[in-house]
């Protein structure tokens, strides 16, 4: 399926702008706020929108953009169509505004479809570019539904989430996960506990455990080194948790493999 990405940039606005298309948008365009404030006007409603809002715009979206004088105004944007695009955007409703974090991981795959865009036309690869922008709208859309109001659990239990998958192969500590989340460390551990059923240690455990699978079936590594790598620390550690969870040690489940 076709991509078309017309426009991929970041606009910082320090003396006031106006933009509006009121005969509708002619594609779709995604616009994150990074920085300040500025104001919208989309399909008639006016809203404010601060930093960490997404707004999403179909082909034919009434659409109005105002930073006022003496505002300051950060986004990044990105004007696209086609036909996965179609196909993407009609999987499910997307809202017009969603607040949602400014993780750098997704602003790092903005910034690599600008770069892409940048190279001199000779240069770019429209393959590489499609599947860029494809992995910008699937994490954007995991990210909106998971700060929607029907997601299974709350938004600050899903940053916890995030942040233990991203650092359980590490040291981390559930201070760090109650500064992520921005909530006392008891409010974390009891928020954490009633809504995930496990504690936050037993859910990196398993996330260890699985990574430390897929290790020993799809590698050559030694053990010590697969306890040390999957968080573990060392060995012994690794083979009484591991023997506890399956009733099995790593040597005889990597044999039986």
């Amino acid at each position: 399926m076709t991509t078309n990405i017309f426009f991929c940039g970041y606009s910082y606005h320090t003396n006031g702008y106006h933009s509006q298309h009121k005969f509708g948008y002619p594609s779709y365009l995604f616009r994150l706020q990074t920085e300040g404030l500025c104001e919208v006007v989309v399909k008639g409603r006016k809203m404010d929108l601060e930093k960490g809002d997404l707004l999403l715009i179909k082909p034919g979206d009434h659409y109005e953009l105002l930073v006022k004088e003496g505002q300051i105004s950060g986004d990044y944007h990105l004007v696209v169509d086609g036909a996965w695009v179609d196909e993407w955007w009609g999987r499910a409703a997307k809202p017009d505004v969603s607040r949602i974090d400014l993780d750098e991981k997704l602003l790092a795959l903005w910034r690599h479809i600008m770069i892409e865009k940048r190279r001199p036309e000779s240069s770019q690869n429209e393959e590489l570019s499609g599947y860029l922008l494809r992995a910008l709208c699937l994490s954007l859309e995991r990210v909106i539904s998971e700060t929607g109001p029907s997601f299974s659990h709350p938004y600050p239990v899903t940053r916890m989430m995030r942040y233990i998958e991203e650092h359980a192969m590490t040291v981390f500590k559930v201070e760090d996960v109650a500064r992520h989340a921005g909530l006392s460390i008891s409010r974390t551990v009891h928020l954490f506990k009633s809504s995930v059923g496990k504690t936050m240690m037993e859910y990196a455990q398993e996330i260890r455990l699985a990574a430390a699978m897929e290790r020993m079936k799809y590698t050559s590594m030694t053990l010590e080194q697969i306890a040390v790598d999957c968080g573990f620390g060392s060995y012994p550690y690794f083979h009484r948790v591991f023997k506890k969870k399956y009733d099995v040690a790593p040597g005889t489940y990597r044999q039986l493999e």
